[in-house]
Parts: C-alpha cells; structure tokens; sequence
C-alpha cells in the first residue's frame, strides 16, 4: 500500500469516529432550541417600595417666625392670623407647650416683649392653656442675624426618605451587579413615600383605623319613619333645579 493509501485511510477512519459526537452535539442544540416549560421565570418584579423606603412616626417640630422691627411694639394682622393658626394646630396635634424664643439685649429687644405679650394673649383665646405657652430668652451670637420671636412646639409627624441617594449606577457598569436582574433602582419611589408621609394630617391612620363617630339619630329617625310611612327616603334637594341651565336634550 502506498503512502498516499495510507493517509486517506486515516483521514477516513478520524472522520468515521468524530461523526457520532458532531450528530450528538447537533441534536443537543436542536432540542435546547426547542425546550418548552410551563414555568416562566422573569427578572422584572419589581421590589415593594414600601419596604425600602418606609414611612416612620416620630417626633418632630413646628413651628414659625415672627419679624418684629424696633420701633413697633405689636403684630400686623397677618402676624396675628399666623399665631392664631399656630394655636388651633397646637390644640390638634400638640405634644407639648409652646414654646416662645423671645431676643434680649438686641435694638427690637423692648419691641419683642410687648410683641410677646399680644402673642401670649392670642394663643390663650385659641384655646391653649396658660401653662402650655413658656417664654424663653435668647441672645443672638452673629451680629448679622435678624432678632425674630421664634415660636415652636413639638408634633407627632410621618416622614420618610431621605431622598435622593444613588448607590448603583443606573447603566450597566461592574459597580452595578443587579442591573442585569431588570430591578428598579434604589431611589425609585422615595419621592412618593415623601410627598405621601407630608400629606397625611393624622400619622396615626397609618397604624390604626379611627373609632366610628356617632351616629346622626335625628337624621336616622326621620329615615325610619319615612319608611315606616311607605314614602321614599331619598332626600330631595330643591336647589338642584334652580342649577339647571337648559332642558335640551331630555
């Protein structure tokens, strides 16, 4: 046998034995492109914001400010409408006195005092206590800070966040493993947790419902009785025709 033979002898026997393992590999990746399953997996569920920015009670503080110049000795009207509103907020939500950073040793010093005491007098016919408004003096340290009357008490308030923090990238990038997992990224809904946590009047709605008010009985009389009579018990509202514009289309 010659040696040209012989090599295409070899060459023969090679390809008789890889033919097996390429048909295997070719039917395993036909039967991996034809794999069907009843479960899907996806990575896009999204994670609970509520969760990763959570609304927290605490305690916190309200409060205003009111600008008393040296030569006046009272408040403007819109000085008293805002004590006076701080005073029904007291009522409603305050957890403890006001508090009154009145100035001393500063020019307006003689002015803030009498301005104190028309104060005092407004939050006492809002209803709060006489005990519940405590004065306390303050001297201001800078120079070029404006002596003002400070008024402040502390409140129960939801709050969340803070906002605003960036951990991750937001693109793909090594410092960011989870972007391939099609996760939101940290930030996501803070801001909404914020705007909600500022809305809320009471924050114990968030843990608690609130007890049932009594029922209206006068109202809930007349109802029965309209029903005991056979007549309806819708109310009947006069005002809604004089509101009519046109009976076109009726």
């Amino acid at each position: 046998m010659s040696m040209t033979e012989r090599g295409g002898s070899y060459r023969k026997s090679l390809l008789s034995a890889a033919l097996p393992g390429l048909a295997l590999g070719v039917a395993l990746g036909l039967a991996g492109c034809n794999t069907t399953s009843d479960q899907i997996i996806t990575g896009g569920v999204p994670e609970d914001v509520r969760a990763r920015h959570p609304i927290a009670i605490e305690e916190g503080t309200h409060s205003i400010v009111v600008f008393v110049g040296r030569g006046r000795g009272g408040l403007s009207p819109e000085q008293r409408g805002d004590v006076a509103g701080l005073g029904r907020s007291w009522v409603h939500e305050g957890t403890g006195a006001i508090v009154a950073d009145v100035p001393v040793d500063t020019p307006n010093a003689r002015a803030a005092v009498s301005a104190y005491h028309e104060i005092r007098s407004v939050l006492l016919a809002s209803g709060v206590p006489s005990n519940g408004v405590v004065l306390r003096n303050y001297a201001p340290s800078d120079p070029q800070f404006f002596p003002t009357i400070r008024l402040s008490y502390p409140k129960i308030k939801a709050t969340a966040g803070p906002c605003g923090l960036w951990p991750e990238d937001l693109g793909p990038s090594v410092l960011n493993p989870s972007y391939n997992d099609n996760k939101p990224y940290y930030n996501f809904g803070c801001a909404t947790q914020h705007n909600m946590a500022a809305m809320i009047d009471n924050p114990a709605d968030l843990e608690q419902p609130r007890a049932e008010t009594p029922v209206y009985t006068m109202r809930r009389s007349e109802g029965f009785d309209k029903y005991r009579k056979g007549q309806s018990t819708t109310t009947i509202y006069p005002e809604s025709e004089k509101a009519k514009l046109s009976d076109t289309g009726q």
